[in-house]
């Protein structure tokens, strides 16, 4: 087994010994909303929005975008388990934020292997074998922080599946000082109409 295996499987024995009564949270989240947020591992969802198991759904994926999964999740989220607000949280700092589509799609193209990052770039390590898969992607990278939370916050109020009676919020969250930093153009667009 790998050190992180090890790691993992000794950290979750750890919390089956406290686990106590949360078998017996429900399945809606008590504190009817819902977060999209990016998967950076500087971020604490629970902490930064003072979460505890059973409070809230937390979805995550790189940069926090409003892709079509995302949307599915906040349509679930809402339809079955009954949120009835959203927070979109972006972050600074963001990985999303170093490359584009074309630099992604270039990097597949040469190999599947882990790419490095330098003052000059995104670098290949290794030769082939590549993939042309990653030219049919959105990879949905961002440019400016706030223009990605208002086009997410916007892309989802206009989604046919999400009811108009749904709050949607728009944040930054700064890495450096643990704040979240609401972006007055995304909430204004994410109100209730």
């Amino acid at each position: 087994m790998s050190k992180i295996l090890n790691e993992v499987l000794a950290a979750n024995r750890d919390y089956v010994n406290d686990f106590g009564d949360k078998g017996a949270l429900p399945m809606p989240p008590g504190r009817h909303f819902a977060i999209l947020t990016c998967m950076d591992a500087r971020l604490d969802p629970a902490k930064y929005a003072g979460l505890s198991e059973g409070d809230a759904h937390v979805i995550r994926n790189a940069g926090g975008r409003a892709s079509d999964d995302a949307i599915r999740s906040l349509v679930i989220s809402y339809k079955l388990l009954g949120t009835r607000e959203w927070f979109v949280v972006h972050h600074t700092d963001c990985g999303m934020e170093t490359f584009t589509d074309d630099i992604m799609r270039g990097l597949l193209g040469s190999s599947l292997k882990t790419a490095s990052i330098d003052a000059g770039g995104w670098h290949d390590c290794c030769e082939g074998p590549g993939s042309a898969e990653g030219k049919y992607v959105d990879w949905l990278t961002i440019k400016n922080q706030e223009e990605s939370v208002l086009e997410d916050v916007t892309r989802i109020k206009n989604h046919p599946l999400v009811p108009s009676d749904i709050p949607v919020y728009g944040y930054i969250y700064d890495v450096k000082s643990g704040r979240l930093i609401e972006v007055p153009a995304a909430t204004e667009a994410g109100r209730v109409s």
